[in-house]
């Protein structure tokens, strides 16, 4: 359960790289790019922009949304718009906000830790739909489209380590 009642979402990605070949993977628009293709979206403006101690990224995007339950589609549509905002406070740590056109929230953090000779990447988000009845199945669907977005970006973050570019 998240601080506003809604839900917590957590999820782990390691990679055999080390933290900083990960954030400057993170930091590079082409990868940005490269991992948003590979999610299939309609449309995607993605910029990074270096801080003085980190980055700021923002990525926007249309993405399709096959599969979606009947109560669902209502809500989201047959694409839905997305806002991926990114502070990188320094190379290690950063605040994360997606905007849908959903009504609901979420908010949360990404963190590279060190794990042995690679990194994990770690992203946690606090998803929140205020609607009576069907927010809770709202909540875990864009949990679940969170997932599926960040199992691509880790695939597709694996084989731009390795040297592989679209």
């Amino acid at each position: 359960m998240g601080k506003d009642g809604g839900m917590r979402f957590r999820h782990e990605m390691p990679y055999d790289a080390s933290p900083a070949k990960v954030y400057a993977m993170l930091a590079d628009p082409g990868f940005r790019e490269a991992s948003c293709k590979a999610q299939d979206v309609v449309s995607v403006d993605a910029s990074v922009t270096p801080t003085s101690t980190g980055m700021s990224v923002r990525i926007d995007q249309e993405q399709q949304t096959p599969g979606l339950p009947s109560f669902a589609r209502k809500f989201i549509g047959a694409t839905t718009h997305a806002l991926q905002l990114e502070e990188w406070s320094d190379h290690r740590n950063a605040t994360l906000e997606i905007r849908t056109s959903t009504p609901g929230t979420m908010k949360g953090s990404i963190v590279i830790e060190p794990v042995g000779k690679g990194a994990r990447e770690v992203v946690e988000l606090d998803i929140s739909v205020g609607l009576p009845l069907v927010g809770g199945k709202l909540e875990k669907l864009m949990a679940d489209l969170v997932r599926r977005s960040i199992e691509t970006e880790h695939r597709t973050g694996q084989a731009w380590l390795a040297g592989e570019r679209a």
